[in-house]
């Protein structure tokens, strides 16, 4: 990769992991369900209008919008405000490759080789010590909704995976507009109209600007360079930079809201990273998965990467050189 597209891939993961701090000053001013609502209105207007239709089938973008938006962010915003600490919340959401590959397997076929393997159980032994250090620390209910919010998000990148969207931000921008109706839906019945009013009624400065980042710079800005830097590259180069993630996400926790990590909680970090990044790189090789060749790079934040899309192009009478393009996937 070129020092500007490295610069650039690490900016994504630094603007992601900063994402879970904003995310937890912002249920400081919006009710879970309702700020979840808030991000994704933002996020598709008014790019909806500039992004041309969708390019793939509407099941694809209608499923998307449901498991990623409805779900899995419904589940981390309340898994957060319910108090899921910033940074362990931006670690724990990585097991989402582990689920990611369980799905592949049941749904797509795809059995994960032994590397592979080795890494997923590594990966959730990084989460049995996350949840001892979490049960000593915080409440285990909201670690609980932090799982199945990685398991909605595993089970979005196998969606993803099938609907092989060939524009990230399009098909980003049109699973945005889905999830806002049942997200407001859903806040009107279970947090009520009067702490809506009252969330909406009290916007200030500061509610308008975390608006604009989870939406415009985390899913838009994020989204469309991640997809810019996997249409340049193969998905195996991209996905590991995603498991600086949870490295600025644990910093900046640290940082700006004063949270600090235990030793059970750094090794719960090195064990889940280390077995993301097994999982993933392995994803790459021959040992990655064992139908096709073609598997999912688990260890990518953007919904539904997989390595079938860094294949290169077949050579034509006009080109000796092989394309390394890559389709993007579909996140934070």
């Amino acid at each position: 990769m070129r020092p500007a597209h490295v610069f650039l891939a690490v900016l994504v993961a630094a603007v992601w992991g900063v994402n879970f701090v904003v995310i937890e000053v912002g249920l400081d001013h919006f009710p879970p369900l309702l700020f979840s609502a808030l991000r994704f209105l933002v996020a598709a207007l008014p790019a909806v209008f500039f992004a041309g239709p969708p390019k793939v089938a509407w099941k694809w973008v209608v499923g998307v919008g449901l498991v990623l938006g409805v779900a899995k962010f419904g589940l981390l915003f309340i898994g957060m405000d319910a108090g899921m600490p910033a940074g362990t919340s931006s670690l724990v959401l990585q097991i989402q490759a582990v689920f990611t590959a369980l799905f592949a397997f049941v749904a797509l076929g795809e059995r994960p080789g032994r590397v592979r393997l080795l890494g997923m159980v590594i990966a959730l032994a990084g989460i049995a010590v996350a949840a001892v250090d979490e049960g000593e620390a915080g409440p285990l209910t909201a670690f609980a909704l932090l799982i199945a919010a990685a398991a909605c998000w595993g089970a979005s990148n196998v969606l993803t995976r099938k609907a092989s969207p060939p524009d990230a931000l399009n098909f980003m921008v049109w699973v945005s507009t889905v999830p806002v109706l049942p997200l407001l839906g859903l806040s009107l019945l279970f947090e009520g109209p009067t702490a809506d009013r009252a969330a909406l009624g009290s916007l200030d400065w500061q509610g308008a600007g975390i608006i604009v980042y989870v939406a415009w710079i985390t899913t838009v800005f994020g989204f469309g360079a991640w997809g810019y830097l996997l249409r340049r590259h193969p998905a195996s180069t991209v996905a590991p930079f995603s498991l600086l993630v949870p490295v600025f996400g644990m910093s900046a926790a640290g940082l700006v809201l004063g949270e600090s990590v235990s030793a059970l909680g750094w090794c719960a970090a090195a064990l889940l990273v280390g077995g993301v990044g097994l999982a993933s790189l392995a994803g790459a090789g021959r040992g990655g998965v064992r139908r096709g060749g073609s598997g999912a790079v688990t260890g990518s934040p953007f919904p539904g990467p997989g390595v079938r899309a860094a294949e290169p192009r077949p050579r034509t009478t006009a080109s000796r050189t092989p394309s390394t393009a890559s389709r993007p996937g579909a996140p934070r």
